[in-house]
């Protein structure tokens, strides 16, 4: 089987979670482009440019890609739905998202360019200009989510090694908060930042030992991340995605 060719160093590190997690996916199935232009009707060139990171697939792509190559949709909908909103912001770097080609030909390529513009309008009308805090990442404000208590200005976040932070957990409007970050949907995997701190913070609260509470992903973090996962009943990948924050968040 050829090597995947090497992803945008550009892409935001959502978007890339879901390509890797898509390939690893068709892999293992043995499937090639051409076995997913016929068995989910999107065309080659469209898988080409999904695993290659140059179009974001649809949600109902992802959802054949996991059909077709029996595995399970539930995560890679909620790692779409993460890079759905990375894709959003980063609009203006990014090619539109992609509609399936069947038998579509110029038309419906026209088609689906505009719908997809005018969904990406509508989404980033849905999004209210919050203050931005927690060193650039910003603070989630969907449509019909009540925003969380907003943290502190803390600037930019800096890790320093052996440096940590007090943990103070509130419970505002049903849902618990320490102070740090307000997020309920970023995608934790590696890159430490304030939205690491309060996770931590929030898995000690619930009696999953993180280690330090130092805004990095050490082992001990996603070893508390994959019991909590385990005793919520969620895929234990140790990454905080939108299913683990909202246990978090209680």
């Amino acid at each position: 089987m050829p090597r995947w060719k090497e992803l945008p160093s550009s892409l935001d590190e959502r978007v890339r979670n879901l390509v890797v997690q898509m390939r690893r996916l068709k892999d293992r199935s043995g499937l090639s482009l051409a076995s997913l232009q016929s068995k989910t009707g999107y065309s080659r060139s469209s898988w080409e440019r999904y695993l290659n990171g140059r179009a974001l697939p649809p949600r109902k792509a992802v959802e054949e890609l996991a059909r077709v190559a029996g595995g399970d949709p539930a995560r890679l909908l909620v790692l779409h739905e993460v890079a759905q909103e990375a894709w959003t912001q980063d609009a203006a770097t990014a090619p539109e998202a992609d509609t399936p080609e069947p038998r579509g030909g110029r038309r419906m390529v026209l088609i689906g360019v505009c719908t997809a513009v005018v969904l990406g309008a509508l989404l980033a009308g849905l999004l209210i200009a919050a203050p931005w805090g927690d060193g650039g990442q910003r603070q989630d404000h969907a449509a019909g989510a009540r925003p969380g208590p907003a943290p502190a200005s803390r600037g930019a976040f800096a890790y320093r090694a052996g440096q940590t932070y007090p943990c103070t957990v509130r419970r505002e409007k049903g849902r618990l908060y320490a102070g740090y970050s307000s997020t309920r949907t970023a995608l934790l995997s590696g890159k430490p930042g304030w939205d690491v701190v309060e996770a931590q913070c929030l898995l000690g609260h619930l009696g999953f030992d993180p280690g330090g509470v130092d805004g990095a992903i050490g082992p001990r973090t996603t070893r508390a991340v994959k019991r909590l996962q385990q005793k919520a009943g969620l895929a234990p990948d140790g990454v905080v995605g939108v299913q683990t924050w909202r246990v978090l968040r209680g």
